[in-house]
């Protein structure tokens, strides 16, 4: 870990001379959401030997779904979808001809603080978790949300985070997995037992697949088979969906929660454990959580090929998304003024501030 990435101060952090390397030959960028700093990073290779990364402020930034040229960001008490113009990116005026993507605020959905955690683009549109209702939702522009199922232990849809529901897994448009901590259902019941009570279940049969998980998180469909990452123990565990057969993947020393894959590789987020939090600070693994960053994993040996850990500023990491054929991408958020300048129509994209245009964004 002897590299240092170039980046705004004071988002610091170290990473293995393999990292940059990796990006630049499968051509994608890494993106991060931290709810704890409010920023989603966009982490990118310069060239074989550096990484650059770039900040983002978005309040309490937690799930981010990916569909194409869209990107949405779960936020406190909204979320954000954006979408990309590599034109707008190309004569972003503060940068020009640096950036190969731009992904710009195009509408917001106000759900109000409903704790989402994981986000994703399915069939029926934009769905999310709703920890603090025990539920899985549709977010549009009717309601703060349509509750769309929920697990069946839960009578009653209502608020006070009953077992904290928390993760889904999407495959071909479809919920096929669900997350939660516990099968309770009473306001944080969940807290009671958290290294042998969590669960993995299956979304149209309402059938508990795995239990005695410690904290599943970020479950995932990856190649035909299910992957889920259990915090509390600091697992990545793998599932063949026809057979139920599971193998542990990677044992870690770490608070382990977001993951995505490109080919063989998975990218897990790993987090520290605040010392004085009354939920995870008595946890095993809080001891060992000392540091935040980033880990590429060899799916078929379990082996650990790049590290990225972050010095200071970021200590909790939620999501992580691949951004594929994205080498040097930007993202603007609505708590400035600077996306009110991008303008896009089928065919240009425009520049107001520098009277710019681009054909054929």
């Amino acid at each position: 870990m002897n590299k240092q990435a170039q980046n705004f101060a004071p988002f610091q952090c170290s990473y293995s001379p393999s990292v940059p390397e990796m990006l630049n030959a499968l051509n994608c960028t890494i993106a991060i959401s931290t709810y704890q700093a409010g920023k989603v990073i966009f982490l990118s290779a310069v060239n074989d030997d550096k990484l650059i990364q770039l900040p983002r402020s978005f309040v309490k930034a937690m799930g981010i779904a990916l569909k194409e040229d869209k990107m949405a960001v779960a936020c406190k008490d909204e979320v954000i979808v954006l979408r990309d113009s590599p034109a707008l990116g190309a004569h972003y005026p503060k940068k020009p001809q640096v950036y190969d993507a731009m992904y710009m605020p195009r509408s917001t959905y106000y759900t109000g603080a409903l704790d989402i955690h994981d986000v994703e683009y399915c069939e029926d549109g934009l769905c999310a978790v709703n920890t603090h209702f025990s539920c899985i939702i549709k977010i549009d522009e009717n309601h703060s949300f349509t509750p769309i199922w929920k697990p069946d232990f839960i009578t009653k849809i209502t608020n006070g985070d009953h077992c904290h529901l928390n993760g889904m897994a999407v495959e071909n448009g479809q919920i096929k997995y669900a997350t939660a901590f516990a099968t309770t259902d009473a306001p944080r019941a969940w807290t009671k037992s958290l290294q042998t009570s969590g669960v993995l279940i299956d979304y149209s049969t309402q059938e508990i697949i795995l239990d005695k998980l410690g904290m599943p998180h970020s479950p995932r469909i990856h190649n035909g088979l299910l992957y889920v990452l259990c915090s509390a123990t600091g697992e990545l565990i793998e599932m063949n969906s026809e057979t139920k057969v599971t193998r542990t993947v990677l044992q870690y020393d770490g608070f382990l929660r977001g993951m995505d894959f490109y080919e063989d590789f998975a990218f897990v987020g790993m987090s520290k454990i605040r010392k004085n939090s009354s939920s995870f600070g008595h946890l095993n693994i809080a001891e060992k959580s000392n540091v935040a960053g980033v880990l590429i994993v060899h799916l078929s040996t379990g082996s650990i090929v790049g590290k990225i850990n972050y010095t200071s500023s970021v200590d909790e990491i939620y999501d992580v998304k691949i951004l594929r054929d994205k080498k040097r991408p930007s993202i603007l958020n609505t708590l400035t003024d600077d996306h009110k300048l991008g303008l896009t129509t089928p065919d240009t994209t425009y520049w107001s501030r520098t009277q710019e245009k681009s054909k054929n964004s």
